[in-house]
């Protein structure tokens, strides 16, 4: 069975993500994967040579970010107000996608910058098409409100989604981490909220390192 990694750090994600980029591809490589997504935290600094590092090697670059999305608006900047800011995985399928990702970006840094760079649920609306939208990890605002047990919100913000990217643009992301009990009991709700909607699923893992030792050796650093 084919599997490509849509949730993907490298080194650009900066103090978050370990592997660079032709690391990265080596080990996609490796894998007898051929195709993989890059979707560094709220930037965009790899995609250049992600690309052409990829078509080297003849694997399918899927240019994405895991943006930021602020809590209200993304020119809000009073103290404290991204306390629980929110993840979410765009991945551009075309052209158009691409620059509406670049448009997002820049603007989250030019305008939305506090502490982060933020976007919020209104410029995304103006700049959805031709993305792919998944839920993200823990910190996704879906993942978020289902924890909470708020379900009902969790439907309605899956279904704007879904309405804002196309019935085959939006995925609920299932991951699986041994050691976030948190996660087992989101994915059940996922799980739910997928059988509810019908809205699709997508197995993805919150990659940061290439391999386990290598996030034992971060974790030792770390610690020094």
């Amino acid at each position: 069975m084919k599997f490509t990694h849509l949730h993907t750090h490298s080194h650009y994600s900066l103090l978050d993500g370990l592997p660079k980029i032709p690391d990265l591809l080596d080990y996609v490589k490796e894998l007898g994967m051929d195709s993989v997504a890059l979707t560094d935290h709220g930037v965009l600094y790899g995609a250049v040579e992600f690309y052409k590092e990829a078509k080297k090697r003849g694997i399918k670059p899927i240019i994405g970010c895991e943006v930021y999305m602020a809590y209200e608006k993304l020119t809000d900047m009073r103290a404290n107000i991204d306390s629980k800011s929110y993840h979410m995985i765009l991945l551009a399928r075309n052209e158009i996608g691409y620059k509406n990702l670049v448009k997002l970006v820049t603007t989250a840094h030019l305008d939305g910058f506090y502490y982060k760079p933020r976007i919020d649920e209104d410029l995304l609306e103006k700049h959805a098409e031709g993305l792919i939208g998944t839920s993200a990890c823990l910190n996704g605002k879906i993942p978020k409100l289902l924890l909470a047990n708020k379900l009902d919100e969790a439907e309605a913000l899956a279904f704007r989604y879904q309405t804002l990217f196309g019935k085959d643009g939006f995925y609920l992301e299932l991951q699986e981490h041994k050691n976030i009990p948190e996660q087992a009991v989101l994915n059940e709700k996922i799980i739910a909220l997928h059988k509810k909607t019908g809205i699709p699923l997508v197995a993805t893992n919150d990659i940061h390192y290439l391999r386990p030792e290598d996030a034992d050796a971060q974790a030792i650093l770390m610690l020094i």
